[in-house]
């Protein structure tokens, strides 16, 4: 079989379902992973199941995370030497920018200030305390204070960035960690977030991984039936970037149409419990401090790698109601995906739902840094495990992660190294593109289930939790039509499968049946004489 029709083709689901503490194996199924595999001398052996020897996937997968962001560490090393620190463009022409260092100085850390309490000096307007949620904000300060004291401040801005970097990578090995975990039978599909090129670029361009790696353990737990903790992790992973409110959005629509209120609840009682611990505090404390991330983000104009940055460039003039056209567009999306999720012939699982609506914030956002590709890693590893898809989408990220560094290297810098406005525009509509090829393979698989990988096994959703298996409630559209369809086939006389046939005619009480010989009908075409119908029998009586 060709590794385009095994990419398309489904093998038949077992009628009994997966089989019990077994691990799939994506060289058994992808032919990119198989094809990939050689290079390690071939598909994993039994020595990489689960429970087998010590190097079982999660520790596996902790070291190669570990390796890749050293090696994104090393990526940095022209600006760690010097490119931070020099005038222009030298941090974008290596490709080697990063806002950690700067913002050590820039948001006060250095002088001994304290987030959301002390005003930033020489600051005006929006930005007078940090610009970040306060989780991220907890961060920054655990590592300001790691930080060593005394010295050239460029040293110190070194050692803030390397201890950022270290605490990153921990992040990182949570995620990792946590994807294996979620979907339990598949802990290798993880290994596309460890390998991923976009985690080696961007890791360390700013503090996004926290936000990750709390919104992965948050699917862990919901794949463990425990949404109480879901919720926890989810409110916490808010609290650190906005983006993971997000994931309650998918998570209501499923629960609703499976019916699971009690579980809904507690996940929502979770969530926003521990947004308020750790806001609380902060907002009682001083609320101008605490509320500069929200009005930054609302006073934000068209900004780098976004659709609203071409319209605005090619227009000369941005849109003046951009706000209201985002909001239309993600309730426009929002109403769509939510849907797709009541309506589909069969429920999607959860990181289906999820990757779509995130992906839908991404496309719409005012901005587009190059790290908040990390926000979409684990969702799609889960959405849609296929190396092919995946790394096609990945080449459009590098790409445009490239193109942006390039493009600022060029408008900053004093030789103009690098591409133009034009050039730019393309690398963020191969972004876009990208995005939106993914999303089509997810969608593709909601409407026709045979073609999701994850489901080939006869699976449900094995990050789904309590949603796994469980009978649909609540139904719109083509999902209500089949069901419909399944209650109606179950008063057919003849059994489901011919309740739609034409139904027997009815012989009023009292009349005498008209029996025909079959003989006496003309078949087409033919040339055969009617017969006259054979006079019936009177009754016999007793």
């Amino acid at each position: 079989m060709t590794s385009s029709v095994r990419d398309e083709e489904a093998p038949p689901a077992p009628a009994s379902g997966p089989q019990a503490n077994t691990v799939v194996v994506p060289a058994d199924e992808d032919p990119v992973a198989a094809a990939g595999s050689e290079v390690i001398g071939g598909p994993p052996g039994r020595r990489a199941l689960l429970g087998v020897s010590w190097w079982i996937p999660a520790r596996f997968l902790a070291l190669v995370v570990i390796v890749v962001s050293v090696l994104g560490m090393a990526q940095k090393l022209p600006c760690y030497d010097a490119a931070w620190f020099q005038p222009g463009s030298p941090q974008y022409v290596h490709a080697c920018y990063s806002d950690i260092p700067h913002l050590f100085s820039g948001r006060g850390f250095a002088a001994g200030l304290h987030p959301y309490v002390d005003r930033i000096p020489g600051t005006t307007g929006d930005l007078q305390f940090l610009e970040y949620p306060v989780l991220t904000g907890l961060f920054m300060q655990i590592a300001a204070w790691l930080t060593p004291g005394g010295g050239a401040l460029q040293d110190q801005e070194r050692w803030f960035w390397t201890i950022n970097a270290g605490l990153l990578m921990a992040c990182a090995v949570v995620a990792v960690v946590a994807l294996s975990r979620t979907h339990r039978r598949r802990p290798w599909d993880a290994l596309m977030f460890a390998l991923a090129p976009t985690l080696l670029l961007n890791a360390t361009v700013n503090w996004d991984l926290l936000a990750v790696a709390l919104a992965a353990v948050a699917l862990a737990w919901w794949s463990g039936s425990r949404p109480a903790w879901a919720g926890v992790f989810i409110g916490l992973a808010t609290a650190a970037k906005l983006y993971p409110v997000l994931l309650l959005g998918p998570l209501l629509v499923l629960c609703w149409r499976a019916g699971r209120k009690r579980d809904l609840r507690a996940l929502l009682g979770g969530a926003v419990g521990a947004w308020l611990l750790v806001n609380l505090p902060i907002m009682i404390a001083n609320w101008q401090g605490w509320s500069t991330f929200y009005v930054f983000s609302k006073h934000r104009t068209e900004d780098y790698g976004s659709l609203w940055l071409i319209l605005m460039q090619s227009r000369g003039v941005g849109l003046a109601n951009l706000d209201t056209f985002i909001a239309v567009l993600m309730l426009l999306s929002c109403a769509g995906i939510a849907w797709l999720g009541l309506a589909a012939p069969r429920r999607p699982r959860v990181a289906q739902l999820a990757f779509l609506v995130v992906a839908a914030f991404v496309v719409f956002n005012k901005v587009y840094s190059p790290q908040y590709v990390l926000w979409l890693l684990p969702l799609a590893v889960l959405a849609r495990p296929r190396w092919r898809d995946f790394l096609v989408w990945q080449a459009c990220e590098v790409l445009y992660t490239l193109g942006i560094w390039s493009h600022l290297g060029f408008v900053t810098g004093p030789k103009q190294h690098g591409i133009g406005e034009s050039w730019y525009h393309f690398a963020i509509v191969l972004h876009l593109l990208g995005t939106l090829y993914l999303v089509g393979m997810v969608v593709r698989d909601i409407l026709l289930p045979d073609r999701d990988p994850v489901r080939w096994d006869g699976s449900d959703d094995p990050s789904g939790g309590v949603l796994d298996g469980a009978p649909d409630v609540f139904v719109l559209g083509a999902a209500r039509r089949l069901r419909e369809e399944e209650s109606y086939a179950g008063f057919a006389p003849a059994g489901p499968e011919a309740w739609l046939d034409e139904p027997p005619a009815v012989v009023p009480a009292g009349a005498e049946p008209l029996v025909v010989d079959a003989a006496a009908v003309k078949p087409a075409g033919g040339d055969a004489a009617p017969v006259e119908p054979a006079a019936a029998e009177p009754p016999v009586k007793d």
